[in-house]
């Protein structure tokens, strides 16, 4: 028996995180240590929080005493996978790929263990193998092992022909070509499970049976719940697109607050699948939020918790800074903390008005700044009954009505931010 330290699928099953278990997966696990694989897609050179529960998977399976595979599809990304897909995918060059790879590598060695003992995690790409393969060879070794009428019956193949949408020939041979990556992990790594989510089940399904025929051997699959929102929309994606782990696409800030404002219902859920916190922990944050919703108690656990892991404490600590300044209990010295790109990250979809760096050389009275330099306010008077009333703010910093707005004030060199009230926020760019 495998010396682990949790019972993998016992674990996955707590958290909510198997659809799909093909019979004998749980004893060979309990009976030895294992290799396992997951394949991601390299069509970006940042994986996804969409990405994160597969991410995940490996986690707890290496933390179950096993060995955690990515492989990331470099030939198979040259040809786009068609499960849950409605069109065929733009096609990408070797050189894209290899670019798209490095990245996804850093943010695995996040999670991952690359360093230590047999359960050392391993990245592989399957370009290296196909490369060498001749379509001779591959239609003879392969193709003739996984008939038509097998592969037709494979849902989202099916899916696709009834819908009468077309799939190519080459999308076809995808499923020749994963499950080829399968026998060959299998041959070459030792590697008996695949993992993924629960779309990809008729592509892990084609695998263990071409190791079935060819091998006579015995290989097996595990899928998790593709994750959804509580209104069954789908995870990870906002109104500007998908939740990026690469703090470019996606800032810390933002991702941080992806997490703060998931729902109740999904917090239950994602802190369970997205969090290592053990079970008697999480059921003791459960019974907590429950008594006092209000106080989100799960959603800051979560936010923390995966805000620190796929960036850092800094990261988080800066985000809650910035969350903090916009909902009004911030200070001048924490905006000015704040870099360019967390401060445009912060006030992103606030109003912008634009005034000239030369009208602040030797300062403007705050309701000409307010008014005619800005159009904040709609006339001077307006300006003027909200200052004495002690309803604005530069910078977080209450203002009177002799105040000077001069380059002093700007942010990074660039900006000031004006305020009306506790929420009515403008952002002034200087140039």
């Amino acid at each position: 028996m495998a010396d682990n330290k949790i019972n993998f699928v016992e674990e996955l099953r707590w958290r909510g995180m198997i659809h799909d278990i093909m019979p004998g997966t749980e004893e060979l696990l309990l009976k030895e240590s294992a290799a396992g694989y997951i394949g991601f897609d390299p069509t970006s050179d940042s994986l996804h929080v969409g990405s994160l529960a597969q991410i995940m998977l490996l986690t707890f399976f290496q933390k179950a005493g096993h060995k955690p595979i990515a492989l990331v599809g470099g030939a198979t990304g040259m040809i786009g996978d068609p499960s849950g897909k409605t069109e065929e995918r733009k096609l990408m060059t070797e050189e894209e790929i290899r670019h798209n790879e490095a990245g996804i590598k850093k943010q695995l060695e996040r999670f991952l263990d690359f360093k230590t003992g047999g359960t050392a995690a391993e990245i592989v790409n399957n370009h290296d193998w196909f490369k060498k393969i001749l379509t001779i060879e591959f239609l003879r070794d392969v193709g003739k092992l996984l008939t038509v009428n097998y592969l037709l019956s494979k849902g989202f193949i099916k899916d696709r022909l009834a819908k009468e949408q077309e799939l190519s020939f080459t999308e076809f041979n995808y499923i020749l070509m994963q499950a080829y990556d399968f026998l060959w992990l299998y041959e070459n790594k030792n590697c008996k499970l695949q993992m993924g989510g629960s779309d990809q089940w008729g592509n892990i399904t084609a695998g263990s049976e071409l190791i079935r025929k060819k091998l006579r051997g015995e290989a097996y699959a595990l899928t998790c719940p593709l994750i959804t929102k509580a209104d069954g929309t789908k995870f990870g994606k906002t109104e500007e697109g998908n939740v990026w782990l690469d703090a470019g696409k996606t800032s810390p800030y933002k991702f941080y607050q992806f997490w703060l404002n998931v729902s109740d219902e999904d917090a239950k859920k994602y802190i369970r699948v997205f969090t290592l916190k053990p079970r008697e922990e999480i059921e003791s944050l459960d019974a907590e939020h429950d008594k006092a919703p209000h106080l989100r108690i799960l959603q800051k656990e979560l936010s923390k918790d995966v805000t620190i892991r796929v960036h850092s404490e800094k990261d988080f600590n800066h985000a809650v800074e910035a969350s903090e300044i916009l909902f009004g209990k911030g200070t001048t010295e924490n905006l000015k903390k704040l870099s360019e790109k967390d401060l445009l990250s912060v006030f992103d979809g606030v109003p912008q008005f634009h005034i000239s760096k030369n009208d602040l050389e030797n300062g403007v009275s705050i309701v000409d700044f307010l008014s005619e330099k800005t159009q904040i306010f709609k006339s001077k008077g307006e300006a003027r009954r909200a200052l004495q009333g002690g309803g604005v703010s530069i910078n977080k910093a209450k203002v009177l009505e002799n105040t000077l707005v001069s380059r002093a004030d700007l942010l990074n060199e660039k900006y000031i931010l004006a305020q009306k009230g506790k929420k009515d926020y403008s952002l002034v760019i200087a140039s």
